[in-house]
């Protein structure tokens, strides 16, 4: 496949994404990864009483009824611990997974069947891009946890069927996924395991944070392929912060997931470069063959599910990754903890839950950048471009076997 077809290929996958404002992965304000995540506004404990955000940050028992607001500003209301989740991209699936609910998960998408016993599940995914209504109404869920990658429409359908769904709104921060976490811990039962995910993921952050501190970041880039990349304002930029690294957008304002042309990878001289599996063809392919990162053969594989979807394990394995390759000598003295660790190490103070916060939407918009890079942004965008630039990269990953 040569490098025309491949951009096409990408640059065809985005324009679907352009056309789904409630997709997401990582907007300028907002959302995902590739597989999905980022920003939104409301979706966390802020959308909980004082007493459920203690219940999900503690690990206190989950008690029901519960009555949350979502993404979309629908009060979803949950009579019971539901016993039939059907998630609809990777991150909600791994979450689940993280968090001890996995025997509750009916339906997965396509990109989750890596998770331990997903392939016994229910595939929910269409056969282009997305998910089937029909395939997930089959699954008879008590509970649908959709993305903000998920259309509006999606989840409408879906909700006319007579489901339940909880659309949840974006993550660009580690803060986010910790607060996503809590929240779909409140909202499936399982707040004991969303608490002690988050103390894992947390005594992980800390420790590559510290370990990092003295350190001077290094200059990093993600290229997604086609001629996109990471911006900051993502979940991405976010665990590159934290491993020690500084993301190079930033100097010209690339937030989100914007395209950018060579002559600005060249300009931006990254001296590190962030690959997967599935994009690391890029190193041996102008411009990147001529950056300072692969001429001085500083670049850091990450498997692609840590650095795309944000949930707990993401955040510990990927900010662990990153930091190992970016500072290995102070990760090596680091003393990364343990689940167990992590777990026997949680306060059990509880703290006081944020005062509630409207959701607000916007329609994702586009604009060019100070560095000419095109631009689309908006609640829960980046997220699905995060999510498409995986797809295309799973499809252009035949080139490598």
């Amino acid at each position: 496949m040569t490098r025309r077809t491949r951009t096409l290929l990408i640059a065809t996958l985005l324009v679907v994404a352009a056309a789904v404002p409630a997709v997401g992965a990582a907007g300028t304000a907002a959302q995902t990864a590739p597989d999905d995540g980022y920003a939104g506004v409301g979706e966390s404990t802020a959308a909980l009483g004082a007493d459920d955000a203690a219940s999900a940050q503690t690990g206190a028992a989950c008690e029901f009824p519960v009555t949350v607001t979502d993404a979309t500003g629908t009060d979803v209301t949950i009579d019971e611990r539901p016993e039939r989740i059907t998630t609809l991209n990777p991150s909600a699936a791994q979450t689940m997974w993280e968090i001890g609910g996995e025997s509750q998960v009916v339906g997965v998408s396509q990109f989750a069947l890596y998770l331990d016993g997903a392939d016994s599940r229910t595939n929910v995914s269409a056969a282009g891009f997305g998910v089937s209504v029909e395939k997930v109404v089959g699954t008879n869920p008590d509970l649908v946890l959709a993305p903000n990658a998920s259309s509006p429409d999606t989840v409408q359908s879906l909700r006319d069927a007579g489901l339940t769904v909880f659309h949840f709104s974006g993550s660009t921060t580690i803060e986010d996924v910790r607060e996503k976490t809590a929240l779909t811990g409140r909202l499936t039962g399982n707040c004991e395991g969303a608490a002690e995910a988050n103390a894992w993921m947390d005594a992980n952050v800390e420790t590559a944070t510290e370990a990092t501190a003295d350190a001077e970041d290094k200059r990093v880039l993600y290229p997604l392929g086609g001629g996109y990349i990471a911006g900051s304002g993502t979940f991405i930029s976010a665990m590159i912060d934290t491993a020690g690294g500084t993301n190079v957008a930033a100097e010209r304002d690339l937030t989100g997931y914007p395209q950018i042309n060579d002559e600005v990878v060249l300009e931006l001289a990254p001296e590190y470069l962030v690959v997967t599996g599935y994009s690391s063809y890029l190193v041996g392919e102008e411009p990147y063959a001529s950056t300072p990162a692969v001429q001085n053969n500083n670049t850091v594989r990450v498997n692609r599910n840590w650095m795309n979807q944000p949930a707990p394990r993401s955040v510990v394995m990927g900010v662990r990754t990153l930091a190992e390759g970016f500072h290995p000598e102070a990760a090596a003295e680091a003393d990364f903890a343990t689940r167990a660790d992590a777990v026997a190490a949680m306060e059990t103070e509880t703290p006081t839950a944020t005062e509630s916060q409207p959701i607000t939407d916007t329609t994702p918009e586009t604009r060019t950048t100070s560095a000419g890079a095109t631009e689309i942004s908006g609640p829960g965008f980046g997220v699905a471009l995060a999510v498409l630039a995986v797809l295309g990269s799973a499809l252009l990953a035949r080139r490598e076997r």
